[in-house]
């Protein structure tokens, strides 16, 4: 049975994933607390390297085989089995699994470094689903940790150097302010269109930004990669 009260769930989509070592390294304490650990279809073969037992399977089983597939029901892990003609992708169902089971805080890798970018944007846009709303998700690779924050303060706290952009999502963004950032903003906006909000630069730890209105897609890229 997969756990009903988890506060930190891992969502393992079909993309690319880094070796544990490098993530812990580039974004450290992004595993945390992980209490669910819930595998997208062919995101299912990223457990093992990662060290991590697959508590739910969910996905149609077209980027999975059918070997993988049966080793996953002799563990006895359960699966959640949809066709392949459906409206949602199987990252979504993943991603709302997690929510089913108490998640207040995702974490998705794999989400990015695919064979095809329109499930890469898709999984961005995953970010705006309404159900999603209020809670902590961010996709993680190597090269960016990606998450899309309202109106209210936001912490932008991490490392001297990192790249961070802010990107309007759906529509314009307003009323903006930002600490701690090379280039600020002083209640100001961000329009959807122009790339006004790429590659600012975190130059103290603590910094922050104040959302108006609108929504901001906050991408970090670590200052190592930047160089």
């Amino acid at each position: 049975m997969t756990p009903t009260t988890a506060s930190h769930a891992l969502v393992l989509a079909d993309g690319s994933v880094p070796a544990p070592a490098v993530l812990d390294d580039v974004w450290p304490g992004w595993s945390d607390g992980v209490d669910l650990v819930i595998a997208a279809d062919g995101g299912a073969r990223h457990a093992e390297a990662l060290g991590r037992r697959i508590d739910l399977w969910v996905g149609d089983g077209d980027s999975i085989g059918a070997d993988e597939l049966a080793a996953i029901e002799r563990a006895r892990i359960p699966i959640r089995r949809f066709p392949v003609d459906k409206d949602q992708s199987d990252t979504e169902l993943a991603l709302l699994a997690a929510l089913d089971g108490g998640a207040q805080r995702i974490t998705m890798l794999g989400a990015l470094g695919g064979a095809r970018l329109d499930h890469e944007l898709a999984n961005v846009w995953l970010l705006g689903h309404p159900r999603l709303a209020g809670c902590d998700i961010r996709l993680l690779d190597r090269a960016v940790r990606i998450r899309l924050v309202g109106p209210g303060r936001v912490d932008l706290g991490g490392r001297v150097g990192d790249l961070v952009s802010l990107l309007p999502f759906a529509g314009d963004a307003a009323d903006l302010a930002t600490e701690g950032l090379r280039y600020p903003l002083r209640d100001e906006s961000l329009r959807s269109g122009p790339s006004r909000g790429l590659s600012n630069v975190r130059v103290a730890e603590d910094a922050s930004l104040v959302v108006g209105s609108g929504r901001i897609l906050l991408v970090e890229t670590p200052a190592t990669l930047s160089e």
